[in-house]
């Protein structure tokens, strides 16, 4: 009498993929405002309108992808490099600063109660997980001993540590040679060894079939799961862990090994409350209701506005006048949904682009004029 449970869930910025919810700004954005307490009051904001959801998803029976309570975010990698793709996902190039951040994100999704969690948040990409994004599947990072400590391992520490993280995903690349997913110095020696981590370990998602597969550290699937497994990642993100059976048969995994994978994915539930009648659990008294409130959008405004950084005012255009008769808004983004609200989304009830913005800013009689300028990119007019 096990309930189904779908292990994937995204909250980067706002509840994701499961319709309505408040967006807040990138989180880039938000590690722009360097306030932990803010970023602290936005993730439990988020976790109320995850529970929120979750709970009326429960009622109707709902047990699907994006209907859990166990998210994979945040996404602490360091963005040094522009160029790689996910940056916007992360809290910037500095450990320091995304470990405070990350800390303070992980506390308000997981909340307060000495028994129970809110949700459970996940920090990812363990470990050395900073592009290049077309080479994920195959690259190896290869870094000395200084560098991973001082810069790739400190963050990940403080969101075990400080913050609590209960989850951790292991990344597609090689780390010194080691499939991140297969590492025995990342997952056993320092997550759980050295930080007493307690919590489980899920694979980015293809990242076991990485293994045997792109990186080719391992012959085959039954060895390649085998590896991941009993090296510490409890949760396969895909389809490759069907290769379980074949692998205990061949004798490469033993019944305890995935004994201990289950315990620690059944331990999570259990402290999520899902066992428990909701009476005993305060999280799961929350109303949908609380699901993009006044409160909430009042709040995604908030951090909004402590996220902008003026780089640069030359002749003191800004603030502009308000005696203006006509301003002009021109590029692709200025009146483009997609583009305000991200990526890892939910949908804001109601998204105000810069046109918009501008326009409902102007005095009476002021006239706008827009153009799209150009495309986002060659090749890309979408």
């Amino acid at each position: 009498d096990v309930p189904a449970y779908n292990w994937w869930n995204e909250s980067l910025h706002g509840v994701a993929r499961a319709g309505r919810a408040t967006v807040f700004p990138e989180t880039i954005g938000m590690a722009a405002t360097w306030d932990t307490d803010l970023i602290h009051r936005v993730a439990s904001t988020i976790s109320d309108e995850a529970r929120a959801k979750y709970n009326e998803f429960v009622r109707k029976d709902k047990r699907a992808i994006y209907e859990g309570l166990t998210f994979w975010t945040p996404n602490i990698n360091l963005f040094r490099d522009p160029r790689w793709g996910r940056g916007m996902e992360t809290y910037g190039e500095d450990p320091f600063l995304t470990g405070k951040m990350g800390v303070a994100f992980i506390q308000g999704m997981q909340g307060d109660d000495p028994t129970y969690l809110k949700t459970v948040a996940t920090a990812k990409h363990f470990a050395v997980h900073s592009g290049p994004e077309p080479l994920r599947h195959t690259f190896d990072a290869v870094v000395d001993e200084q560098e991973l400590q001082e810069s790739y391992l400190p963050h990940f520490e403080m969101a075990i540590k400080e913050g609590g993280a209960y989850s951790v995903m292991c990344a597609y690349n090689r780390v010194d040679g080691k499939a991140a997913c297969a590492s025995p110095k990342l997952l056993q020696e320092t997550l759980r060894k050295e930080w007493g981590f307690q919590g489980y370990v899920v694979s980015d998602c293809g990242a076991v079939g990485d293994v045997y597969k792109n990186h080719k550290v391992e012959p085959d699937a039954p060895h390649g799961v085998a590896a991941t497994l009993k090296t510490g990642t409890d949760l396969n993100c895909g389809t490759e862990y069907t290769h379980l059976l074949e692998a205990s048969k061949q004798g490469l995994v033993s019944q305890a090994d995935i004994d201990t994978a289950l315990r620690r994915l059944l331990m999570a539930r259990f402290k999520l409350g899902l066992f428990d009648p909701p009476e005993m659990v305060k999280y799961a008294r929350i109303p949908y209701s609380e699901n993009d409130s006044p409160a909430h959008r009042q709040l995604a405004l908030e951090t909004a506005r402590k996220a902008i950084v003026l780089l640069k005012n030359e002749n003191h255009t800004l603030p502009l006048s308000k005696s203006l008769k006509t301003i002009a808004i021109i590029g692709p983004n200025a009146d483009d949904v997609d583009s305000l609200v991200g990526n890892y989304n939910g949908d804001p009830s109601d998204p105000i682009t810069p046109r918009r913005g501008i326009y409902e800013k102007l005095p009476a009689g002021a006239k706008l004029i827009y153009a799209r300028g150009s495309n986002f990119a060659d090749q890309m007019p979408n």
